[in-house]
C-alpha cells in the first residue's frame, strides 16, 4: 500500500524533537520533515502541497494529546506523519523523577490520538521509535546516558516499537520501519553516523529517514 498525495493535500508532521526541527547551538542540519517537502517541492513544482509540523521538543503521547485538537485536528490534515515514543520509554531509567509509561498506556494514548482521524479519513503514516546502539557514554536531551541506562532504555522501547506496528496494522496505516533501517545502515557506517547521541539523528540519518518517507508516498 502507498499513500498518494494529491494536489492541494495538506501533508502535517508531529511527535518530538526529531521531528520537530530541534537542533544544537551550532548545528544546521536539515529536519526529515524539511527535506521532504523541499524534495517534494523540487521535484513536483506543479504539484503544490501545504506542509505543517507540529513536533515539540520532549513530547510524549501524553503531550501530544493535551494538544491533539489545537495542534492536529483543528487543521484537518490530508495526511499525517507521527514519530514518538522514545520519550516514552526508558526516562525513568535515566532520570528517576520520570513517570514510568508502560507498552499498554502507550497503546491506549496512541490508539486515542489515532481514532479521530481514521474516522475523518485522514491517512496516516506512523514511523517507529528507534534508539541506535552507540558506544560510551552521550548526553541526549540534556541526559548522560552510558551503556547500562542505554541498555534498560532499549528494553523499555522494544515493546512501544510492537505497539507502533500493531497500531499501522490496527488502522491500515503507513509504517516506517525506522528502528529496523538503523539498525541495518548501522552495519554499513558506526551507529554515531547516523545519530550521536542514539536518539537524534544526524544530516545523514535525517536524510534516511526523509527517503524512507518518499518512498511510502506517490
Amino acid at each position: 500500500m502507498t499513500i498518494t498525495l494529491n494536489p492541494a493535500s495538506t501533508v502535517m508532521f508531529t511527535g518530538d524533537s526529531i521531528t520537530g526541527v530541534w537542533r544544537q547551538d551550532g548545528d544546521d542540519r536539515a529536519a526529515y520533515p524539511l527535506q521532504v517537502a523541499g524534495r517534494w517541492s523540487f521535484e513536483h513544482p506543479d504539484w503544490p502541497l501545504t506542509w505543517l509540523n507540529t513536533g515539540y521538543r520532549g513530547d510524549t503521547t501524553a503531550d501530544l494529546e493535551a494538544r491533539w485538537q489545537a495542534d492536529v485536528l483543528d487543521a484537518g490534515p490530508d495526511v499525517l506523519s507521527i514519530l514518538v515514543g522514545i520519550n516514552d520509554a526508558g526516562g525513568h531509567t535515566i532520570d528517576p523523577d520520570t513517570p514510568v509509561v508502560s507498552a499498554e498506556e502507550f497503546a491506549a494514548t496512541y490508539r486515542r490520538l489515532l481514532t479521530p482521524l481514521a474516522d475523518a479519513g485522514t491517512r496516516l503514516i506512523l514511523i517507529e521509535p528507534f534508539l541506535l546502539a552507540v558506544d560510551g557514554v552521550v548526553e541526549a536531551g540534556g541526559m548522560r546516558i552510558g551503556e547500562q541506562e542505554r541498555k534498560q532504555w532499549r528494553e523499555d522501547l522494544e515493546p512501544k516499537i510492537g505497539v507502533v506496528r500493531a497500531l499501522a496494522r490496527e488502522y491500515g496505516a503507513e509504517l516506517l520501519e525506522a528502528d529496523r533501517m538503523f539498525t541495518e545502515l548501522s552495519a554499513r557506517r558506526p551507529p554515531e553516523h547516523w545519530a550521536e547521541d542514539g536518539v537524534h539523528p544526524t544530516a545523514a540519518g535525517h536524510s534516511a529517514l526523509a527517503e524512507a518517507w518518499l518512498d511510502l508516498v506517490g
